[in-house]
């Protein structure tokens, strides 16, 4: 701050994740962002919690403090899908778990009160977004009421924060009323009699845009299926992007603004160019994994039209896509060689240039042809009403060309410095299938020995309730991929992500997976049980015991079933390992 200039700070981000200065990293790209807008933000990256030193070090925030979990729910973060404590977190310095607090979101808004009372407090990221209405938590088997009454925070920021956090700096600078900013929530007083579904403070707009009332949070705890319905409805307001909604919590309502306007090619390319170092800050004496991972990788857009039922992307990221140009990549894919030469004195092998699913990139639905900007920031309405792009099968409206995107990674290839591009970011089978040159491309020349590809399951009941196409898709592709591998002379194999518990699977449904497996001789490395994380529409489905349509399913919801079901597929997960000479007094195992 006094190399800059500063003697205090417009904002302080407090953040779950450490600091590396990547654009994958939520709080550094949005700092970054309001930096190149004029503001004074400060990062505190994994604060102690015990103690208001680590946040209080740069002064007070003139206008706001945002906080954030991190990439990730910290509960999902510390535990695995059988309430175990993880023994390692990918966003700590030496992975080491423990170095963010369980519900960060609640109790980083705590520290920010104790250090700094009367700052206004803003929540964003996936922690915040998902948890925005009344949700279940899995951990405690309980449903909660929304993230903002519970951390007693000002504003909840939901979904991709670039246009919301800099509103709320510029509205907060100028002394203006935050309320109302697309992409925000906040709680008001509710009204009275046949008021009670209105604020008492009405935004900027509140009348000109259609409204929805969700159920509330005492139809919530009184019938389960009032999840499901709560659910569908924070689906339909992200995708309507045009409607207020209000739920109703005690005496209070929460009041949800449209969804904010998604960033065009134009905004993406300057929010990618602006000048990360790409490395950990250098007061770490030890790697921090995700940077490892993520160091050779390229954001090419965001957003999925997939819209499965278990991914938390629709709710936070959304289901329309925004993409960066092909100059802005190829741009990236220059730096990123330059860096490596100067550095090791070599070229650099791409890792990924995708997104939520790689071959979406440039992808767009045609009944958004007529989707303008407001001037508030947020957009007109979609008349699509699907929940989602791609189940029962893609949708003939949207475009997702495969030629540019295959012509995009051989530019990326072409880049003097890179020595090959690979897409660890995965894709869709139903996409590939629909242009034989691309999938030609996909196994020939940017697959390196395995290409992930999720299927999930096999048994066609599951499948449904995943919102995911029937097996014969991923059949057909894996044939062609096999067949087009075998002609360039290529080893490389597909690597299925599987799925146990999901609600609506059985035992019988996990033995037809089995038998399924080993028809083909294949022993699954991708399996993972189902985790019921908040805000989605499996997680409705777990919770209520009735699938999409509100009729009644199984639900492995015990943790011994859910343990037999996977072990179905990985028969000695969980189990110590047997040894003759097992020493007297010491205790073997592996979760």
């Amino acid at each position: 701050m006094d190399a800059l200039g500063w003697d205090e700070l417009d904002v302080l981000l407090i953040n779950g994740d450490a600091y590396v200065d990547h654009p994958s990293f939520g709080a550094v790209l949005l700092g970054r962002w309001l930096i190149a807008h004029g503001f004074r933000v400060g990062i505190a990256a994994q604060p102690r919690w015990d103690t208001t030193e680590d946040i209080a070090r740069m002064g007070r925030p003139r206008l706001f403090a945002g906080v954030s979990a991190g990439a990730v729910d910290s509960l999902l973060a510390h535990y695995t899908a059988f309430r175990k404590k993880r023994h390692d977190d990918a966003y700590t310095p030496g992975g080491r778990a423990g170095a963010r607090p369980n519900r960060a979101c609640i109790v980083y808004a705590n520290l920010v009160r104790r250090a700094f009372p009367g700052v206004f407090v803003a929540l964003g990221g996936i922690e915040a977004s998902t948890r925005r209405a009344t949700h279940y938590d899995f951990w405690t088997d309980a449903l909660r009421r929304p993230l903002l009454l519970d951390a007693k925070a000002d504003l909840l920021i939901y979904g991709m924060g670039e246009r919301a956090v800099l509103e709320l700096a510029r509205r907060l600078d100028r002394g203006g009323d935050w309320r109302g900013i697309p992409g925000t929530a906040w709680v008001d007083r509710a009204g009275d009699g046949d008021d009670a579904a209105r604020p008492r403070f009405m935004p900027e707009g509140w009348a000109e845009r259609p409204r929805m009332t969700l159920p509330s949070h005492a139809e919530v705890l009184a019938d389960p299926r009032a999840l499901l319905r709560l659910t569908q409805d924070v689906e339909r307001h992200v995708h309507r992007r045009d409607a207020w909604a209000v739920q109703p919590v005690e005496d209070r309502l929460l009041v949800l603004a449209p969804p904010a306007a998604i960033l065009s090619t134009e905004e993406m390319d300057a929010l990618y160019a602006l000048p990360y170092r790409r490395t950990a800050h250098p007061s770490y004496t030890e790697p921090v994994p995700a940077e490892e991972m993520l160091r050779t990788s390229i954001t090419g857009h965001r957003g999925c039209g997939g819209g499965c039922s278990f991914c938390s992307l629709a709710l936070h990221q959304g289901r329309r896509l925004s993409s960066r140009s092909r100059a802005s990549i190829v741009e990236e894919a220059a730096r990123l060689a330059a860096t490596a030469r100067s550095r090791r004195g070599r070229g650099v092998a791409i890792s990924d240039v995708g997104g939520p699913t790689a071959n979406m990139w440039n992808g767009r639905c045609r009944l958004d042809g007529d989707a303008r900007r407001l001037p508030d920031g947020s957009e007109s309405g979609s008349a699509c009403r699907r929940a989602s792009c791609c189940y029962p099968s893609v949708c003939g409206k949207f475009e997702t060309p495969q030629a540019p995107y295959v012509a995009l990674l051989r530019a990326v290839a072409a880049v003097p410095g890179v020595s090959h591009v690979r897409v660890a970011s995965g894709v869709r089978a139903d996409m590939a299938l629909r242009e034989p040159e691309a999938l030609a491309a996909y196994a020939e020349e940017f697959t390196g020995g395995q290409l992930k590809l999720a299927p999930e399951h096999c048994a066609p009941g599951v499948l449904a309730a995943m919102r995911k196409p029937p097996l014969d898709v991923f059949e057909r592709f894996l044939g062609h991929f096999t067949r087009l591998s075998r002609f360039a002379g290529r080893e490389q194999y597909v690597v299925p992500y599987l799925m146990s518990a999901f609600p609506g699977c059985t035992d019988d449904d996990m033995r037809e997976l089995a038998r399924w497996l080993g028809a083909r001789h294949w022993a699954p490395q991708q399996t993972q049980c189902f985790i019921p994380t908040p805000g989605t529409m499996a997680t409705a489905m777990f919770y209520s015991g009735c699938n999409e349509q509100g009729e009644p399913i199984h639900v492995a919801r015990s943790d011994a079933e859910r343990l037999r079901q996977h072990r179905i597929l990985a028969p000695e997960f969980g189990r110590a390992p047997r040894h003759k000479d097992r020493p007297a007094g010491r205790k073997h195992g592996k979760s």
